[in-house]
């Protein structure tokens, strides 16, 4: 679903990424729209001119970055047979870990406006979850075929429990706490692949 009215992409970006550096910087309490409008150095007027309110705002932010998310994980068809296994599914994690702002994701999730707008999007065929699920067990099918996952692995076994794991990152991860991330994900792609990928790279 999109904002209504907004016709210059890089606006609603430039919305977006304020957003996420005003709660990185002062917490999701601090988010309001005159403090996303002057981060952005925008009017003040400009985020309620091209959406409903902030909670529109933020359940768009939450699905813009799912979007980016799932392409990402797309992208992973294109490194079958190139690095390792663990290492590829690593990067997405992370990438989708640093796309999800745990903060964002609870702001659109305990707002009930902005939680039902981001179900609305979600029904709309927006992508999600789901989506990426689905790209990583595409992804592991490829490598399969490759002779670089053995052929008895249960690709959307491995896919549904990584994304799962995801999910639970972004809920319980405390900010600042990367290499923790790092471990767990390394240690989960051992467990979950294992020893049928290579070793994930640092």
């Amino acid at each position: 679903m999109s904002p209504r009215g907004v016709a210059i992409p890089d606006l609603r970006e430039r919305l977006f990424a304020a957003a996420e550096r005003v709660v990185a910087r002062d917490g999701a309490a601090a988010l309001t729209s005159r403090a996303i409008t002057t981060e952005a150095d925008c009017g003040k007027g400009v985020l309620h001119t091209h959406f409903a309110g902030l909670d529109e705002f933020v359940a768009e932010l939450l699905l813009d970055r799912f979007a980016r998310s799932a392409r990402q994980a797309e992208a992973l068809e294109a490194k079958v047979g190139e690095g390792t296994v663990a290492g590829n599914l690593q990067e997405v994690v992370l990438d989708l870990l640093e796309a999800l702002p745990a903060a964002v994701v609870g702001l659109a999730m305990t707002r009930p406006t902005a939680a039902r707008h981001t179900r609305e999007g979600f029904q709309s065929g927006a992508p999600a979850f789901d989506a990426i699920q689905r790209a990583i067990t595409v992804y592991l099918q490829a490598e399969q075929r490759g002779s670089r996952l053995v052929a008895g692995a249960d690709t959307a076994t491995i896919a549904l429990a990584l994304v799962g794991t995801v999910h639970h990152l972004l809920m319980t991860r405390v900010p600042g706490q990367g290499g923790d991330t790092e471990r767990t994900t390394r240690q989960l792609l051992a467990v979950l692949l294992g020893g049928a990928g290579q070793p994930p790279t640092a």
